[in-house]
């Protein structure tokens, strides 16, 4: 098959979506078929890996998105040799899946892999929830209604999806990862590097540092544990909006190490070095950085929330506490505490990480993708026009 990404943003970017991508296009591509990336960006620029289709557009900022309407010509005619769509984000590449694809007869996937709401919430305080949560219920229910299939990657994001009016038909699948740099990390750090004794208790987060992601009540939780283990050390892994505020918090605590945004390759070395993981973040739909974590055998302390409780067994792998400073830090100091139990959840956890081979939900994927191609083919162009004029005027009605 011919298989077409729409996303974004792609790399460099360094996310959950664009590591995602790029892991399903190389097993993709093993498996004999061929796969093309289209995003938006510097279409002069040399991109080392083959198959990115760039298409300009205005940056929004530095976060390496773009704000555009169409594709380039170059992008429509490769386009149009696709067998199905895929789209990775709902609002620009999700209305480039649906633009197209209706006028070419091909299938239409699209991944929600975002907590759209609880994003609006912190990247657009001055806008009222009541109005950003009225908009998605507008919108999804809609837009799913013009994709042949939608996926959630995990069983809780399903529910938001159905609870916002969603009425599609919605496969749970999970995002796979790369487990073998996790079980075997190629590279090492020490914790000398770091300046951490060997003898110390190391708690480790990796990710985005950005207002969404509860950091702040990580550090505030870290600060209550110091106190009660004087061996305890926290190292933050990842870069972000909120880097510098997280960085300035940080100094006030002697046993907080800020690495930065590393490149993806060498997070499993810095795992490696830890004891336990621990995540704050409360709009996760399905926590790459988690099922690294549960990897590298590392037990994780997570906040009751979809992805996160779709991930994490409370007692088996981690403990998942309620959005509450005093009960995230009493179970963070009883794993800090109690190296016996770490090590039975370790085990547990690196039990539980199979489940996300990104081979077997790639494989997943492409019998997804067979089946919807085969109805494809099946189907007549007049069949297709008046399909999509009728989710037209249903999406002018507000059905």
């Amino acid at each position: 098959m011919k298989i077409g990404m729409l996303t974004d943003c792609y790399r460099p970017v360094i996310n959950g979506i664009t590591h995602f991508i790029c892991l399903c296009k190389r097993e993709m591509e093993a498996a004999g078929h061929q796969v093309w990336i289209f995003t938006y960006g510097d279409q002069d620029s040399a991109d080392a890996e083959q198959g990115v289709v760039r298409s300009p557009g205005i940056p929004l900022a530095d976060s390496g998105y773009y704000f555009s309407l169409t594709y380039s010509r170059q992008a429509r005619e490769k386009l149009s040799e696709m067998d199905v769509l895929h789209a990775h984000h709902p609002f620009f590449s999700g209305r480039m899946a649906v633009r197209y694809g209706r006028r070419l007869n091909l299938p239409i996937v699209f991944t929600n892999h975002t907590r759209y709401d609880l994003y609006a919430q912190a990247y657009l305080p001055a806008v009222p929830p009541v109005l950003t949560g009225y908009y998605l219920e507008s919108y999804m229910p809609a837009f799913a209604r013009r994709c042949d299939l939608m996926i959630a990657p995990s069983a809780g994001l399903k529910q938001v999806l159905l609870e916002m009016g969603v009425d599609q038909e919605i496969a749970v699948i999970p995002n796979g990862i790369d487990l073998e740099p996790l079980y075997h990390p190629a590279t090492a750090v020490s914790r000398r590097e770091l300046d951490i004794p060997d003898d110390a208790t190391v708690l480790i987060y990796c990710g985005r540092l950005g207002p969404e992601k509860n950091v702040d009540l990580l550090l505030q939780a870290f600060a209550g544990a110091a106190q009660a283990v004087p061996s305890a050390y926290l190292v933050l892994v990842g870069g972000g909006p909120a880097e510098s505020s997280i960085q300035e918090q940080a100094e006030q605590l002697s046993r907080v190490r800020c690495v930065g945004q590393v490149p993806y390759e060498e997070v499993p070395a810095y795992l490696a070095l830890a004891d336990l993981f621990a995540t704050a973040s409360v709009t996760e739909v399905h926590p790459l950085s988690v099922i690294e974590a549960l990897a590298a055998g590392l037990p994780v302390l997570g906040i009751h929330s979809p992805g996160i409780s779709d991930t994490v067994r409370d007692t088996v792998d981690g403990f998942l506490t309620t959005h509450d400073l005093a009960s995230f830090t009493a179970l963070m100091v009883r794993l800090l505490l109690q190296p016996e139990l770490r090590a039975a959840m370790a085990a547990n956890a690196r039990e539980r990480s199979s489940y996300y081979d990104i081979r077997t939900c790639t494989a997943t994927l492409l019998d997804h993708y067979r089946c919807l191609v085969d109805d494809a083919r099946t189907r007549s162009p007049r069949e297709e026009l008046w399909e999509t004029l009728v989710q037209e005027v249903r999406q002018v009605l507000g059905e």
